[in-house]
């Protein structure tokens, strides 16, 4: 009896499965493929009812334009919508064999096409009979970026957002055969958000013309669901369920909603189901339920542990009419004193910025992999945070982020400044809370979704009070997510974080004045006298670093899309054409070790910094445009350029980093090494006993001290002071490089920093030999070159404009660049340099700037050699900005008549014996110039030296 009613209801229920599927089947029909195209440059297509002509040509969407070779060539007359700080591209005649013919340009990636006026799209389809009594929809995702539709003639709408899927509801508006159904897309600007906003600017995703994501026609139900949002509660392991339902008008519906949440973890556990009833007449309603969820697995970057919620509407007979699966997370976020907490949590934001660079298809990638690809390698460089400057990105992205536990910060897509302005009362204020608010219902259910502002850098008298009330807007209408007024400021009492360009080692005009140029080497100084002014409030450094490496030239052949890096050729091409295209990649290997040295530098500073919020990166890869902006480890395609590694920046950025407060770096040996040693830990949970070792090694590897340091309990915080060391340098001898190396046992966290003890006893006078050391070549000088003497010429403070006194050099690599910055130092990127050199016999050195190069370089004059054959090398030679490429020297040699001089334009006589680093270094040349090895082959005329040099001085 009973397996034959159990066969009776496995009918029926098949009968009913079926059903279902009937009713669902073929409910989405994809666009994709080709289409027809007309363009529009004189913008007459609606006046001339161009939905209604005949297309000529043909393009292949989802797609832009220049994807499909559509457009105009690039010219000097491009009406480029990003703004070209520096235009001397336009009339330097170091430019102007690039602004012939096939052009190429400095300042940003270029498109192999474009256009900037509206397009036409045209498609004719066939729908299935069963949609004769269904809502349609068309759903244009990703387009840019305002359009406006035609089905059969009819005009459906306009929608301008840049946010989300222009959505058009066009029932009734089709037939069963040959539906002709045209787009016109607009990529002008059509509303003055800013010209160098990442959603609409050439320096990073390009002004492109297209649909790019998902296109597609959906048949629902005339009574369906329109939207739902789902609001964690972890106090009471349930979510609040908000359902917006909507119908025909004069439409009465009876029914009832369902809903069902699965875990999407481990074997998936299906949660009971909770049935609502439903009775409504007009248009839109919205319900609001409580659905528990006990012993919830919650979201976090450690656990990004998913759910779904399956909401159905079923209508009086029982039949399944509407049906929506919406992903989320249990995760709540708020803020605990100084601190962002996730589940009440205290977090670190370790992040980077993300402009919306796309260096293959110049447009926003809705591909998985792609989006995978970011979220997985910004993780392995021990970040946890990604923020999306003046832009949002598509579904994909939250979708990926959520599975792998990333928080996402995203904008507005506005940069209201260039002479756009919030809080003026116009349509750029209409458009940010329209934009604002479309953001939220799209993908506000997203777990990732953490962090939300305006968008970036605003400007506007009035922008206080306007950003201050759409701070209090949203953080009333959607809690589930953290508000702030504006990436960069301005700092509100509304806010819920703050995020401030003033905690980081260089800021915006400081050049060679900032912390790490200015002050000795150091690791003690940090961020606590800025953060004080905001206590009650969580600190977010904005975009630090910001730190430059020599462009990789091998990148060039990477553009294989509609972008090509016409910049970079240009550089290669100049620095070719100084005679020094086979350093490329010696300038590449040491600039990048300095950035890597200058961003550990920033990073610890927020790390050591007590209450401190987290930082964005500017960045952990490459701004392709402002100029050419390469401030990342990372290219444009987010893959290494080979000068540091994931493991190396785990070590200083990390979810536990070890951290030594070093009141200096540069010691004689009559001097303690001392360290206070931290930790910053904000993992899943606190640490115990753990075994913190220490160890101080030489330049060949080998232990000279160590020890260790147990602490009990390492709580979730930073400035956890583990122990102090103070060790005795008296019995290094000889100037050399040290390590101080930390390690918590059994684990793979690591740390470590280097620094350098030289003799205190150090006689420069007794290594002077038979070199005759002077300031300027006077007459008695010349004769004594002439007679064959050993001269070591010290011109610093001598260097005439024109010949390298205009190049300011600083111990720092170049900060965003030197064309977007109006030329603000420093204009160098460090050294190289041949550390086997025996100029360095007896001053330790890699090929780059580290530590011990700083007082150096803070005192120092470049040379300009670009007059000289290109056989004379420096042998310190600093690198300049790759917009000059000019060949700069510290230091070189030459024969001269028949003696032997050095030329050296470094400080090497003021305060010596304050400045050890400086004097061993000056040591080591004149050890150098007493020697057999000192034999200069390169003949120069002393008239040629002169040129170089103030007499006056």
């Amino acid at each position: 009896m009973y397996k034959r009613q159990l066969l009776i209801g496995l009918f029926f229920l098949g009968i009913l499965l079926n059903f279902s599927v009937g009713i669902f089947a073929q409910q989405k029909i994809s666009l994709a493929g080709t289409w027809e195209l007309k363009l529009d440059p004189q913008d007459k297509g609606l006046q001339e009812h161009w939905w209604s002509v005949p297309y000529k040509d043909k393009v292949k969407l989802p797609g832009s334009l220049t994807e499909n070779g559509k457009g105009d060539d690039i010219t000097l007359q491009t009406p480029w919508t990003g703004d070209v700080i520096d235009s001397t591209y336009y009339f330097s005649e170091k430019y102007a064999k690039y602004r012939q013919n096939d052009i190429k340009i400095p300042f940003w990636l270029k498109p192999t096409k474009y256009f900037a006026a509206p397009a036409w799209y045209k498609k004719t389809i066939d729908i299935p009979e069963n949609w004769a009594k269904k809502k349609v929809i068309l759903n244009l995702e990703r387009c840019h970026w305002e359009t406006s539709v035609f089905i059969n003639g009819k005009f459906a709408g306009t929608q301008n957002s840049l946010v989300t899927a222009h959505q058009y509801d066009i029932t009734g508006l089709l037939k069963e055969k040959n539906n002709e159904i045209v787009i016109r897309v607009d990529n002008r600007i059509k509303i003055y958000i800013g010209p160098n906003s990442s959603s609409i600017t050439e320096h990073t995703q390009t002004n492109w013309n297209g649909i790019v994501g998902e296109i597609s026609l959906e048949a629902k139900a005339s009574t369906n669901i329109e939207d739902i949002q789902i609001f964690p509660h972890l106090s009471t392991s349930s979510v609040q369920v908000s359902l917006g339902l909507k119908q025909t008008r004069n439409q009465t519906f009876k029914g009832k909603v369902i809903y069902q949440v699965q875990s999407l973890q481990g074997n998936k556990t299906l949660l009971p189901a909770q049935e609502e009833a439903v009775n409504f007449s007009s248009e839109k309603t919205n319900l609001n339920s409580t659905y528990r969820i006990p012993n919830p697995e919650l979201w976090d970057e450690f656990s990004p542990n998913l759910y779904q919620l399956k909401t159905q509407l079923v209508d009086e007979k029982g039949i399944l009419i509407s049906e929506n699966l919406s992903t989320f997370g249990m995760r709540e976020m708020s803020t605990i004193g100084s601190r962002i907490a996730i589940n009440g949590r205290p977090i670190f934001l370790r992040g980077d910025v993300d402009c919306a660079g796309f260096p293959l298809t110049g447009y926003p990638s809705t591909e998985r992999t792609f989006w995978n690809k970011i979220f997985t390698t910004i993780k392995s460089y021990g970040l946890n945070h990604l923020r999306f400057h003046s832009w949002c990105p598509p579904e994909v992205a939250f979708q990926v982020a959520d599975s792998l536990g990333v928080y996402l910060y995203v904008e507005s897509p506005l940069w209201a400044n260039q002479g756009s302005a919030v809080g003026t009362g116009g349509l750029v204020d209409d458009f940010i809370y329209k934009e604002s608010e479309r953001i939220l219902k799209n993908y506000g259910n997203h777990p990732s979704f953490c962090m939300m502002s305006y968008g970036n850098e605003p400007a506007g008298i009035n922008q206080n009070e306007f950003l201050g009330k759409w701070v209090e807007h949203f953080k009333q209408k959607d809690t589930r997510r953290l508000y702030t007024s504006g990436a960069g400021w301005p700092i509100l009492p509304e806010n819920q974080f703050n995020i401030s360009p003033d905690a980081r080692i260089q800021r915006w005009g400081e050049e060679t004045n900032s912390i790490i140029n200015k002050d000795k080497p150091n690791t003690n100084y940090d961020w606590r006298k800025i953060t004080g002014k905001t206590a009650n409030q969580p600190y977010i450094s904005h975009e630090i670093g910001q730190w430059c490496a020599y462009p990789n030239l091998k990148e060039i052949s990477k553009y294989t899309g509609v972008l090509k890096a016409t910049n970079f050729e240009i550089f290669k091409e100049t620095l070719e054409a100084k005679g020094m295209g086979n350093q490329a990649e010696d300038f590449l290997y040491a600039s990048g070790r300095l950035q890597t040295l200058c961003y550990k530098a920033d990073i610890e500073a927020a790390l050591r910094t007590p209450g401190f919020g987290g930082f964005q990166l500017l960045g952990l890869h490459d701004f392709p445009g402002q100029g050419t902006a390469l401030v990342g480890a990372l290219d444009a395609f987010w893959e290494s350029k080979g000068y540091t590694s994931p493991e190396e920046y785990r070590t200083f950025c990390n979810t536990t980093v070890l951290l030594a407060r070093f009141p200096s770096l540069i010691y004689t040996n009559q001097e303690n090494m001392e360290a206070t040693l931290e930790i910053a830990h904000f993992g899943a949970k606190a640490l115990k006993n753990a075994k913190i070792l220490w160890q101080i090694v030489d330049e060949s590897g080998k232990v000279q001290r160590k020890g260790f340091f147990v602490k009990e309990q390492v709580d979730i915080d930073n400035v956890q002071t583990v122990g102090q060391l103070k060790e005795s340098l008296s019995g290094f001898a000889k100037a050399q490089k040290l390590v101080l190396k930390l390690s918590i046992e059994g684990t793979d966290i690591k740390n470590s920093w280097d620094f350098w003890v030289y003799p205190a006893k150090l006689s420069v006078e007794s290594a002077t030999g038979n070199v005759v050391i002077a300031e300027s070549l006077n007459p008695e000088i010349i004769q004594q070159l002439e007679s064959g003497k050993t001269v070591l010429l010290l011109p610093y403070s001598r260097v005439k404009k024109g010949k390298g006194a205009e190049v300011k050099v600083g111990f720092s690599s170049i900060f965003w660049n030197t064309a977007w910055t109006s030329g603000q130092g420093p204009h160098t990127l460090g050294i190289t340099c041949n550390p086997k050199s025996p100029i360095f016999k007896e001053f330790p050195t890699e090929s780059f700037s580290n530590y011990q190069w700083q007082d150096i370089m803070s005192h120092s004059q470049a040379i300009i050699l670009d007059e000289f054959p290109t056989s004379l090398k420096a042998s310190i030679q600093p690198i300049d900005t790759w917009f000059e490429n000019r060949r700069l020297a510290l230091a070189f040699e030459a024969k001269v008549g028949k003696g032997k001089l050095m030329v050296c334009s470094i400080d090497l006589t003021n305060n010596i014996d304050q400045r050890p680093a400086t004097r061993q270094l000056k040591y080591s040349l004149l050890k150098y110039l007493n020697s057999k090895a000192f034999n200069p082959t390169q003949q120069m005329e002393v008239t040629a030296l002169q040129g170089l040099f103030e007499t006056n001085k």
